[in-house]
């Protein structure tokens, strides 16, 4: 049950994010090229269905001569916004940008906080993982090259994800996750937050309301991303910018992965004299944005089989 100053916390930050997020998109419309397929359920809560919805968008151009779907690299898009903000929705735009670079995008709403308690959003993302497996046939996905990107708090969630399906015996923390017929070939990590253990107090509270316990030394452990990588988790693309405020975190996913052996890409975009700004890259008119998503989806098919 989240508590008041939780639910007050949350209820600002989504007007205050979905504020911005609405002038960034003013205007946009679905690309001509896209064929896209809208709200389609992927899980089972009764109470919080509205959020487990997905949606896929493919370059309309690509099928075969038969009129079948061409089997695509598959991108999954985790979104960002705090743990508590954000939907498919508010990436429906950016996602499509990436369809266009000759992808299968899955873009996926999960349950948020302080409504729904860690590990809801992890749950959502390995349902969102068997549902692209079970409907690889019908909606053209190659399991062959699966990719995904998330930023800031979809960043976080991503690498954590990726902790528990590439490390072994931190993944046993996670008996929700099974074993399915897909290869994650890399992921892109955008000015994502990496560790949760700061004294700040907005981070405290985000944490009170993300956790069960509202912030155990266990439970932060657990989710320290950057704690659990592992020799396996697989190449990554780690991208922040000169203005954002979480910048230290992409250099500590660096100093992991390297730690690791992990292959990686590390890109700081902007400069001291033209900074950007925390998750600069999901505004498709922005040319940096361009720069960096074009950048991310080469690393991608440097990476394809």
């Amino acid at each position: 049950m989240a508590t008041l100053i939780q639910f007050i916390a949350s209820r600002k930050i989504r007007h205050d994010y979905g504020s911005f997020d609405k002038k960034r998109d003013a205007g946009q419309t679905t690309p001509a090229d896209i064929k896209r397929y809208d709200d389609i359920l992927y899980g089972n809560d009764t109470r919080l269905r509205k959020w487990q919805l997905l949606d896929v968008y493919r370059p309309k151009a690509a099928v075969e001569a038969d009129g079948s779907l061409k089997k695509l690299p598959v991108i999954v898009s985790v979104h960002g916004g705090a743990w508590i903000y954000g939907d498919k929705t508010k990436y429906q735009f950016y996602c499509m940008r990436l369809a266009q670079r000759g992808f299968a995008v899955i873009n996926y709403s999960y349950r948020l906080a302080p409504e729904a308690k860690f590990p809801s959003s992890m749950q959502d993302t390995e349902a969102v993982f068997q549902w692209a497996c079970n409907n690889a046939e019908q909606y053209g996905f190659d399991t062959s090259n699966f990719f995904a990107v998330g930023d800031s708090a979809g960043g976080h969630l991503l690498s954590l994800y990726t902790d528990a399906i590439t490390n072994k015996e931190f993944g046993k923390q996670f008996d929700f996750i099974k074993e399915k017929p897909f290869t994650l070939r890399g992921v892109a990590l955008n000015c994502g937050k990496y560790r949760l253990d700061e004294a700040e107090p907005k981070f405290k509270l985000l944490r009170s309301g993300l956790l069960p316990n509202k912030g155990t030394p266990e439970e932060i452990e657990m989710i320290n991303s950057a704690a659990h990588v592992s020799k396996d988790f697989p190449p990554a693309f780690v991208m922040t910018c000169e203005g954002d405020f979480l910048k230290e975190d992409a250099d500590l996913m660096k100093r992991s992965l390297e730690a690791a052996g992990v292959p990686h890409e590390f890109h700081c975009y902007g400069t001291a004299e033209k900074p950007l700004w925390h998750v600069f890259h999901c505004d498709p008119k922005l040319p940096e944005a361009v720069k960096c998503n074009d950048d991310e989806c080469a690393f991608f098919r440097s990476l394809m089989r």
